[in-house]
Formats: structure tokens, sequence, C-alpha cells
């Protein structure tokens, strides 16, 4: 994990006008988020179940995530790598991924060793660079 300290990094904003916004620039709110928090995701690089992502976690100050007026706080953004298990799983949901309805398999590695780091950084930054532009927080 690649740590990014920049000026998104304490912005705060309502979650439904950023996550409009996030969204038109291909960044997805990541699936498992809780009531007070979560992670916009972008997807920088994929190839042969080796995905980089920046990650851009926030938590809520007031209201609930799910509601568009909720008001969020950006934390530190970081770049990870995740590598994916292409293998069927061994343990109770077995049956589910070799029928395809587990698409959410384990991942071997969710913090993959992330090889050329500085190009990495540069990328993630660049990519918080446009999202400060684009949702102009305040």
């Amino acid at each position: 994990m690649l740590k990014l300290h920049t000026e998104l990094e304490g912005q705060q904003g309502y979650f439904g006008d950023i996550s409009k916004k996030l969204k038109s620039m291909g960044l997805t709110l990541c699936g498992s988020w809780e009531y007070d928090g979560a992670f916009f995701d972008a997807l920088l690089w994929r190839e042969n179940g080796e995905s980089i992502y920046l990650r851009i976690p926030f938590h809520v100050l007031d209201g609930e995530l799910d509601r568009p007026d909720a008001y969020i706080e950006f934390r530190t953004p970081f770049v990870i790598k995740h590598v994916v298990n292409f293998g069927l799983d061994k343990d109770e949901n077995s049956l589910l991924s070799a029928t395809g309805f587990n698409q959410f398999q384990k991942p071997l590695d969710p913090d993959g060793k992330i090889h050329d780091k500085s190009y990495w950084e540069k990328t993630g930054e660049q990519v918080i660079e446009q999202v400060m532009n684009k949702v102009r927080v305040s």
C-alpha cells in the first residue's frame, strides 16, 4: 500500500454531489461500505488477475452513507495492489464458486507488493488532482 499525501485529505462535502461527480470520472463506491464510511475506488491497471487501485477513503461526519445529504470528509488516499484468486474456493462456498454464483472470492493477496512505486504514486496523485478539480470540495 502506498499512502498519498494530498490536499484532498480533510476536504468535506455532500456524499450525493461528490459520488455523482466521481462516478462520471469512473470511480466507484467500494462494495464493502459501512454507514459511517467507505472508499471510492479507481482502477489504475489490470492484467492477469492483478489490479492496482487508487482508493479514496472517507468517513461520514453527519447523516448516513446511503443518503445523498450525508456530509463526508476525505481521509488519506492510497494505492493498493489486489491479486485475484482464479481457482475454486475450498470452503463452504465452493458450490457457489463452481456454478458462477460467487463472484467475490477471497483474494490471494489483497495488499500485493507494488513494483515501480514512484510511478504509481505519481499516477495516483494525478487522479487525485483530477478529483480535486472535478469535485471542488470545500
